[in-house]
Formats: C-alpha cells, sequence, structure tokens
C-alpha cells in the first residue's frame, strides 16, 4: 500500500480557507449573549469528545460517558468499536478483545484510572474488556501516540477507562437505568439494572469531598449454533474433501456485577488526595453439547458415507474477576507540580469442576451420512443418527483451573513549568516500578471405568435440541452425568501428568525512568521530546515431562531492558486546522503462554514454551492533520508506519539443532521485522446550520486502511523454510458509519461496524492452502429514545440488527472453519437522571 502524504494533507489544509467552513466555527465569529447556543444530547457529547482530542498533547481519541449508552454496546469493547482504527474480536457474539489499528490485543494496553490492568485468561495478557460493564464507565481514552510519561507497552495503543467522579459534575447527581433484553435466538427475556451517585460536599474553608459511587448487574441467558470443521479440508484434493465435522449447540449464561467507588479530597486548589476503585466480576455458565462425525475417508458435499460418530457435553462454568485500587495525590507548589500514586490490582479466573468432555461414541460406523454445502456442512444421517441408543459411554474428562494475575504499582511524576524566551514550557521527570505475578493451577481427572453403572446414551438423553442449522436430536442431561460422577473414584482417576504440566509461576518486574520536556516553540506549534528507560526483570517456575517419562520442576529467569526515544509535535495551521507528528517507540513482553518454562518431550515429539524469547519492539510514525468546523464537526486523516522488531509466532523447530532426530517440535520463537502501515480517516458533523426539523441530523463516518508483511520460519522435513505473511487478525479496512437524528423529544441512532477479513491461523509453512481466516463481518445496530419528562427516558435497542453471523474459512471463502449464528438481540429500558 502506497500513500502520497503531501496531497492529502494539502487537501485537508485547502478546506480552513474555505468561507463556508468558517462561518460555523464558533472561533472565527463574534457572539453576544442573544447568540450563544446550548448544545446538548448527542451533539453535546460529540462536542466534548472532540474538544479533549483538539487539546491533548499527543494523538487520543475519546468517549464521554454518556455517548457510552447511546448504541446497545454492553461493555467496554463494544462501546470502542466505534473508534476510528478500533475493531473488536468477539465471543458468542459479544465483544471481548480490542484491536487498534490493525494490532491484535495482546499487543495493546489497558489501565483503569491510570493503573495496568492485569489478564484475567491464562497464559495472556490481553484483557477481555467484556468483563467491564459499560454503566460504570466515565469516559473511554485510546492513546495512539505514547508520550514517555505512559509505560510503553503497546504498540497499537493504550485503552485507559475512567470510573466516575463526583468533582467533575456540579452538585449532587443520581442516575438508574433498568432494561429488559428479548434474545432473539433463545427467546429468553433477560433483565439488567444499573445505578450511580454521588456528591460534592463542601467542608471548612476550601475543602471539598467528593464521593461517587456506581452499581451494575445483568444477567442474561441466550445460546448460539455452531458447525465447524477446524480447518480440516484437503485443499490438494480436486475436489477438495473432508474427514470431520463437528456441530454445535451451546446454551449460555452470563452475569455480570459491577462496582465503582471513588473518593477525591481537594483541601484547596493547590492539593487534591484520591482514591478510586473499581470491581467487576463477569460469571459464563456453559453448555455446549456437540456431535462429531469423523467419515472413513475424505468425502465432498452431497456424497453419502459411514462413519464413526460421538455425542459429546462439556459443561463449565468459570468466573473472572478484575479488581483494580490506586490512591494518589497531586500537588502544586509554585512552579513545581508533584503527583504521585499507589496502585494495585488483580484478575482471576476460576473454573471449578468443570466437565471438559463427556464423550458417548457409536458402538458402530453409522452408514448414510452427508452433508449438504461447504459453507455450512451441517451433517444428517439416518435414524440411528438421532437414537441415544446408538451411543456409549466412552470418557468423562473433569478439569479445575485458576488462574491469577497480581500487580502492583508505585509511581512518582514531577514537574516544572518554565518561561524560555518568554515561550511556555515544562521538564517532567518521573519515575516508576511494578511487580507482577502470573500464576496458573490445573487438574485433571479422567474417568474411563465406570463399574457397573449404564454407559447408554438413552439413559443420559434429554429432549431434542432446537438447532436452527438443521436437525440435532437429543441432549445430554448435565445432571445426570454429574450424579454419575459423584459415584466414581475420583482420586484414581486424577492425572498426574496433566495436572502437574499445567501449572506454573511468573514473576515480572518492571522498573522504568524517564525525562521529558514540552514547549511552545512558536505561538502555534507545541513540541514534546523526551526518553523512558525500561528495565525488565523476569523469574519463570513450571514443570516438565522428559524423554524418560519423568515430571521435574524447571526454573529460568530472562533480563533485558529498553530505551526508548519520543518526539511529539502538535501544529495549528490556523483557527481551525491543526497538524499532529510523531515518533515514538514502544516494547511489548512476550506473553505468559508464549514464555513459560513447562515442556513435554517424549523422544520423538515435544511442545515448550521459550522463556529466552526477546520482547517485541516497535518504531511507530504518526502524521495526521485534523480540520475543526466548529464545536461539533471535525475531518481529520492520520498516518501511521510500525516497524516491528522480534515478531514472535509459533514454529515447529524439529530437525533444528538438538532436534536433528524429532518428527515434530512445537515453540515459540522471534522472527525477522514486521511492518504495519495505515491510513485512518474520520468525519462527524452535525448539521445545525440547515432548517428546521433537518437541523437535529448528526452524521459521523470513520474508515482506517491498513497493510501489513512479516516473515515466519521453520522446519518442514529438515529443511529450513520461511513464509511471508500479514500480521495475524489486522484487517485491511475497519469502518464506522453513524447516522442519528435528534430532537428535544425523541432521539434515535443507526450504526454500522464493519470490519475486512483477517488472517487468524497460519497452520503450514510450506503454502497458504490450510490457513484459517475470519470472514468480513458488518453489524448494524440502532437506538432510539423518547424523554417522557427531563428526568425519564425510555430506550429501545437492536443489537446485531441484520443477524451477522460469525464465519471463518480455510483459504477459501466456501470452506468452512467455524460458522456460528446468534440473533438479534432486543431491548427495552428506562433511564432515570437528576444532576
Amino acid at each position: 500500500m502506497t500513500f502520497r502524504t503531501v496531497p492529502l494533507v494539502a487537501a485537508i489544509a485547502l478546506l480552513s480557507s474555505g468561507e463556508a467552513l468558517a462561518d460555523q466555527n464558533p472561533s472565527t465569529t463574534e457572539k453576544n449573549a442573544d447568540d450563544e447556543i446550548v448544545v446538548v444530547g448527542q451533539a453535546a457529547r460529540m462536542q466534548r469528545a472532540l474538544e479533549r482530542e483538539r487539546l491533548a498533547d499527543n494523538t487520543i481519541s475519546a468517549v464521554d460517558s454518556d455517548a457510552i449508552g447511546e448504541l446497545p454496546d454492553a461493555n467496554a469493547a463494544e462501546a470502542l468499536q466505534r473508534i476510528p482504527g478500533l475493531s473488536i474480536e468477539r465471543d458468542q457474539g459479544e465483544g471481548r478483545f480490542v484491536r487498534i489499528r490493525g494490532v491484535g490485543a495482546e499487543l495493546n494496553a489497558v489501565t483503569v484510572n491510570g493503573v495496568q490492568v492485569p489478564a484475567p485468561e491464562a497464559g495472556s495478557r490481553a484483557v477481555a474488556l467484556d468483563v467491564i460493564p459499560s454503566t460504570l464507565l466515565s469516559s473511554l481514552t485510546v492513546t495512539k501516540t505514547l508520550t514517555p510519561d505512559m509505560d510503553a507497552n503497546a504498540i497499537g495503543g493504550t485503552v485507559d477507562i475512567k470510573s466516575i467522579s463526583a468533582l467533575d459534575k456540579e452538585g449532587a447527581f443520581a442516575t438508574a437505568k433498568a432494561e429488559a433484553a428479548y434474545d432473539e435466538q433463545s427467546e429468553n427475556t433477560n433483565p439488567s439494572l444499573a445505578v450511580s451517585a454521588g456528591n460534592a460536599f463542601e467542608l471548612d474553608g476550601e475543602k471539598r469531598l467528593g464521593v461517587a459511587l456506581a452499581l451494575s448487574w445483568d444477567d442474561r441467558d441466550f445460546g448460539s449454533d455452531n458447525v465447524e470443521t477446524g480447518g480440516g479440508w484437503d485443499l490438494e484434493e480436486d475436489p477438495a474433501v473432508l474427514d470431520e465435522i463437528e456441530m454445535r449447540e451451546y446454551s449460555i449464561n452470563r452475569e455480570r456485577v459491577g462496582a465503582a467507588l471513588n473518593l477525591e479530597l481537594e483541601l484547596n486548589k493547590d492539593h487534591r488526595f484520591y482514591m478510586n476503585n473499581l470491581y467487576s466480576r463477569f460469571s459464563d455458565e456453559e453448555q455446549r453439547l456437540a456431535i462429531v462425525s469423523e467419515f472413513s475417508e475424505g468425502v465432498t458435499a452431497g456424497t453419502e458415507i459411514d462413519g464413526a460418530v460421538a455425542r459429546e457435553l462439556k459443561d463449565r462454568e468459570e468466573t473472572q474477576t478484575i479488581m483494580s485500587s490506586v490512591v494518589g495525590g497531586e500537588h502544586f507548589l509554585g512552579d513545581w507540580i508533584v503527583e504521585y500514586k499507589l496502585g494495585a490490582s488483580k484478575a482471576s479466573e476460576d473454573e471449578p469442576d468443570g466437565i471438559a468432555g463427556a464423550v458417548f461414541e457409536s458402538s458402530a460406523d453409522i452408514t448414510g451420512l452427508s452433508f449438504g454445502n461447504s459453507r455450512r456442512p451441517v451433517v444428517s444421517g439416518p435414524a440411528a443418527f438421532y437414537d441415544p441408543a446408538q451411543f456409549e459411554l466412552t470418557e468423562i474428562e473433569s478439569e479445575s483451573n485458576l488462574t491469577e494475575d497480581i500487580q502492583r504499582q508505585a509511581q512518582l511524576d514531577i514537574s516544572r513549568d518554565l518561561l524560555i524566551n518568554e515561550r511556555f514550557a515544562t521538564i517532567k521527570g518521573g519515575a516508576k516500578a511494578v511487580k507482577r505475578r502470573k500464576t496458573q493451577d490445573g487438574d485433571v481427572w479422567v474417568y474411563e471405568d465406570f463399574g457397573a453403572a449404564s454407559t447408554s446414551m438413552a439413559d443420559y438423553a434429554e429432549g431434542d435440541r432446537g438447532y436452527s442449522l438443521g436437525q440435532f436430536g437429543p441432549g445430554i442431561n448435565k445432571d445426570s452425568v454429574r450424579n454419575l460422577m459423584s459415584g466414581l473414584d475420583r482420586d484414581a482417576a486424577y492425572d498426574e501428568e496433566e495436572s502437574t504440566l499445567a501449572d506454573y509461576s511468573i514473576n515480572e518486574n518492571i522498573t522504568a525512568a524517564y525525562l521529558m520536556g514540552s514547549m511552545d516553540v512558536t505561538n502555534d506549534l507545541h513540541v514534546i521530546a523526551g526518553v523512558r528507560h525500561e528495565m525488565t526483570d523476569t523469574e519463570l517456575k513450571g514443570n516438565a515431562l522428559t524423554a524418560d517419562d519423568e515430571l521435574i520442576r524447571t526454573e529460568t529467569d530472562n533480563d533485558y531492558s529498553h530505551t526508548l526515544p519520543a518526539l511529539l509535535t502538535r501544529w495549528n495551521i490556523n483557527r481551525s486546522t491543526q497538524m499532529r507528528a510523531a515518533w515514538t517507540n514502544s516494547v511489548v513482553r512476550p506473553t505468559f503462554e508464549q514464555m513459560s518454562p513447562n515442556f513435554t518431550d517424549d523422544g520423538e515429539e515435544a511442545e515448550m514454551g521459550n522463556p529466552e524469547l526477546d520482547a517485541l519492539e516497535s518504531a511507530n510514525f504518526d502524521l495526521g492533520i485534523s480540520h475543526y468546523m466548529g464545536s461539533t464537526s471535525v475531518v481529520s486523516a492520520a498516518l501511521f508506519y510500525k516497524d516491528i522488531s522480534n515478531f514472535i509466532y509459533e514454529s515447529d523447530i524439529a530437525g533444528s539443532t538438538g532436534y536433528e532426530d524429532y518428527d515434530e517440535v512445537i515453540t515459540f520463537q522471534n522472527g525477522d521485522d514486521a511492518a504495519l502501515k495505515g491510513l485512518e480517516l474520520a468525519f462527524s458533523h452535525q448539521f445545525s446550520s440547515l432548517p428546521a426539523p433537518f437541523n437535529g441530523l448528526l452524521m459521523s463516518a470513520n474508515a482506517t486502511f491498513t497493510s501489513s508483511d512479516a516473515t515466519v520460519s521453520g522446519f518442514v522435513d529438515g529443511e529450513l523454510t520461511e513464509r511471508d505473511i500479514q500480521l495475524p487478525n489486522q484487517s485491511d479496512v475497519t469502518g464506522n458509519f453513524i447516522v442519528g437524528y435528534e430532537n428535544d423529544v425523541y432521539s434515535v441512532r443507526l450504526a454500522t461496524n464493519y470490519k475486512s477479513e483477517y488472517l487468524a491461523e497460519v497452520n503450514s509453512l510450506e503454502n497458504d492452502l490450510s490457513d484459517v481466516y475470519q470472514s468480513s463481518q458488518t453489524q448494524m445496530d440502532l437506538n432510539a429514545a423518547y424523554n417522557a419528562t427531563e428526568n425519564l427516558k425510555v430506550t429501545f435497542e437492536i443489537a446485531n440488527l441484520t443477524d451477522e453471523p460469525y464465519y471463518s474459512y480455510q483459504n477459501k471463502e466456501r470452506y468452512n472453519a467455524q460458522y456460528e449464528d446468534y440473533g438479534p438481540t432486543y431491548r427495552l429500558g428506562v433511564r432515570f437522571t437528576n444532576f
């Protein structure tokens, strides 16, 4: 992808000379009291976000708390998908992980009230933002160009979540919201409640105490229907053939509970202390029924064949919890500013006593199996395929897992305002220490001896399932399976090897220091320059299974440091047009799975983490221009380029030194450099100059175009092989289009979110025939609101209006890897607000 920078900048800059646009800019015209315009509703929210972005020293995108609730966004991830350059990864139709400018969630950072949030999931650094309810948030800020006083652990960007503050509002405030949501797929109606309140209390003298509290709860029963091949097509055959298909039916309950408590004490205008607390619990209870059909040989659509069939049950409840607390202070001491904070956060994922798989296999191969097409290959068969009496219980696997990620930090920042040649300047320095500990503890039980108990599925079956993709047949009653397990010998079923190999602990300590300066070089040019230095000390402990079938403990460490310079500029071309340029550097440590010290080795095959991995480094170049057409309208464009070193990927190193006689050795290694470049465009406008009633129209649109290249390598048949790929999880095009209308009585917004296909899995170094892609997605959401009174609002929302499915494919669009259907969700609610 090639960009011509000068024409792009010049074209937008020319807009600033247009009289029609200049007339709309409040800063270019004089007003008297009679001309004052009170901006409310959606327009006011656009205005506040644009003002924050315009005044920031670096490139940010902001979402105000009120705007978060204007679309059916159930969590922080879904609220962020409306921002230019951002897209989300979904789980069961709900937004989960955020990608920034084409960079996957593992390479981005998340902070709550300035404190980095650890990840509840095992092996991961990515923070799943579906854990945090949107109703707890005051604002969301995405920083795309880091300054030296920020943590450098973000290649794509940093998401900062602010919870509510009482001192940000005038006087007492209270809000309450109640909703009922109808899920079309499961035909369930689900409740949600949220309240928030606060006040700023005047104390003696200039003292003020701010207290703000928010509570949130929602409980959702829903489901999805799925069919997947796992990318198992043999595309070297003509036509392509398939060996196995899995049909899945999910029944899910998700409960979110959230709370925020913020205390702020302002002694006077020069001294402030604060304590911010956020708690969020996300409980996910999932029952998955599956039919796994293994054909006797590769087969094409529409062909009958025999095969082994298994019906399986998975039943588990996992609870993810995030807790974050920070205490700190701000002091203005003449020309000096002293800021400090102590923070502690904990994330955990607890999955007790889950059924990982209860497997009922067909007692003999079933003949006459077939599937209709390669995109949704739902299997059908004779009566035996649906008869529970034809299936026998062969295995139950149970597991318990607990992952904890605990982080503590201390930070000090000192800055001083200066005048240099009568120009305003600031010098700032600081230090930060972070201690992080990630632990995983897993236990596995495998039951294969059921004694005198019945093993016929007929004794564990329940009614036919409502599977929207085709006929599914009977389900498996989870309570019946658990009753059977309660009478079995749990100690005899314990799998010591698997349980031990699931355990590890990793301590990661980071110390950082920085020095930076900022200065108004001219009335219109602001420059920031500085450097940050980060030192990382990692200690890793785990377990391994040797080729002699011996379990041993492993311990290792890895220490490294990075010096990261930065230069950022902001140039006000005129009162309406602003240009920004930045050169920054960032570093992202390997994930815990990638650097895990655990390994298995049987002498022929091995699988291991790589504690010696180097951290990813990125040199980031940004150039952007924005033209403001009044307080609620802007058009902007930004170019970005990221030169990424030490790209990490999974590889097979069998045949390399030390593994010459192995058939397969799966590990992680650093690759050659990768590069990401892109163009980000955004536009928003309130059509206030149009005659009534059209002056209530609002429009917002953005699009991001990215391109990337990376090289992966490994051994194929003992020969070193390389392949050029695009970065995984990177869509070439993402975009949003939102059109809205509002007046004093009602408002409506229709939002469309799009992301193009992206590479999800690289499964071979020889060619791309087994590569798996996620297909493009276009999701539409609708929000409508009616102001019944000054304080009471009635809302109606539709999420996934067009019933967009999840679809991934192998190599070509017609070859299914996974198809999943969710259906739309309808919400009706009331909201009470009192300020």
